[in-house]
């Protein structure tokens, strides 16, 4: 763990540092580009073998999906308590994800001319949702789940092979998937993206992955649509001295039993006093949990207690470092929210963990991170739409805008566009 006190030296250095983080190291990139042409040149031939190489899972291209029944039967394992709370918590996000369905609208804005947006959910969906050491339920919800509510009619679900948790397809049968493909990362990513013989392409992937999972995505970016470009997952805590350490800590910790290594967990307090409470927290409730060793990592490398003088700072460092989570452990959180200019989503309050927004809360907690908050927006019920503007002149409105359609026409040397207006109009 670092400590970091406004004021020392090295504390601007450290922290600019510690806001440059990337996505993910460019030895990934051209990993997953090399993946990506194989795919394109030799489809389902190139994927069997990624499938073998990466996940040791021997396939043919048969065998790449899941037939529905076979999940049914798996799921059917799954204790009942299980089962409700995963229903419990897809009903809170799909409530969310209705709540935010984007509303086509027209209306009048000058005399003849009305404009307006239509809305179309998409057709045909990918959702990437990740093997690794845990199953992530959570992801099913957050992801297809979404996309159900926004009334996409296909939801295509890709994992790696042997990601057949009875959780996992519980959840994905309840959350609307209509197709499971035992493909996991750059591989399963690229085909769903270009297609092959045997998988149909979608028109956007959306889910969280790992270093290479993020490269691919960003590199088949406009062949297919996707919806952010994230890295580790990373939380950013802002905390007075009416914080309890013990929280705090413990809303750390979450953060770094990820799983990669390289997550990052930050501790913002306006009280010099909280560094030491909670880094003693920390060791303390480490000692407890499970996965020690990816923890460790974290702790290691990322995990800073930052000491600032006032609220006003704690933003200003909040929202330059873009937390995928930002934490608010206020006396008056939602003052200091007003004062946050960037995060991926904001937990208000000491009674609100960032692992209420990962599991049951209702928004996406498909979340930007590495910064990037500061450009994307986390997955919202709007990623699964096509947008599409409105406009409708009137022949008096038209005759009162050919001038400026001329003008412009002219300006920017298109008299065929000049044209198009003022022939409608000529007497």
């Amino acid at each position: 763990m670092y400590k970091l006190i406004y004021g020392q030296a090295g504390f601007d250095e450290t922290l600019r540092a510690l806001y440059d983080r990337p996505a993910f190291p460019p030895e990934a990139e051209e990993s997953a580009r090399q993946i990506i042409d194989e795919i394109r040149k030799r489809g389902d031939a190139a994927v069997a073998e990624f499938a073998e190489k990466f996940d040791r899972a021997r396939l043919t291209p048969a065998d790449f999906q899941l037939p529905l029944d076979e999940a049914r039967r798996i799921a059917s394992a799954l204790p009942n308590a299980d089962k409700l709370a995963i229903r419990r918590a897809l009903k809170q996000v799909q409530q969310f994800a209705k709540l935010t369905r984007p509303r086509n609208w027209m209306m009048g804005v000058r005399p003849g001319v009305k404009v307006g947006e239509k809305f179309t959910p998409m057709e045909r969906v990918g959702v990437y949702i990740p093997g690794g050491t845990a199953p992530l339920v959570s992801t099913v919800l957050h992801t297809a789940g979404i996309a159900s509510a926004a009334g996409v009619k296909e939801i295509v679900a890709i994992t790696p092979p042997g990601n057949t948790h009875p959780a996992v397809m519980y959840a994905m049968l309840q959350a609307g998937v209509t197709e499971i493909w035992r493909l996991g990362g750059v591989y399963g990513v690229a085909a769903l993206a270009v297609g092959t013989e045997t998988v149909r392409k979608v028109e956007k992937i959306c889910g969280p992955g790992n270093a290479y999972v993020t490269a691919a995505k960003k590199l088949l970016y406009g062949e297919v649509g996707i919806d952010l470009v994230a890295g580790p997952s990373e939380i950013l805590v802002i905390a007075d001295k009416y914080a309890n350490p013990e929280f705090v800590a413990a809303d750390l910790l979450s953060q770094a039993e990820h799983g990669s290594g390289l997550e990052q967990a930050v501790l913002v307090t306006t009280d010099v006093a909280m560094l030491d409470k909670v880094e003693a927290a920390v060791l303390r409730q480490r000692d407890t949990l499970k996965r020690q060793e990816t923890i460790d990592k974290v702790l290691a490398n990322g995990v800073f207690l930052i000491a600032v003088p006032d609220e006003k700072i704690a933003a200003q460092v909040a929202g330059s470092y873009a937390p995928e989570h930002l934490e608010i452990q206020t006396e008056d959180p939602e003052r200091v929210a007003k004062m946050i200019t960037a995060a991926g989503a904001i937990f208000l309050g000491q009674w609100t963990p960032e692992s209420c927004g990962d599991f049951c809360a209702g928004p996406s907690h498909v979340l930007p991170t590495a910064g990037s908050a500061k450009k994307f927006n986390g997955l919202e019920t709007a990623s699964f739409y096509r947008r599409t503007s409105l406009v409708k002149y009137s022949q008096t409105a038209l005759k009162r805008d050919a001038d400026i359609i001329a003008r412009f026409g002219a300006m920017e040397q298109l008299d065929a566009h000049g044209r198009a207006g003022t022939i409608r109009v000529e007497k």
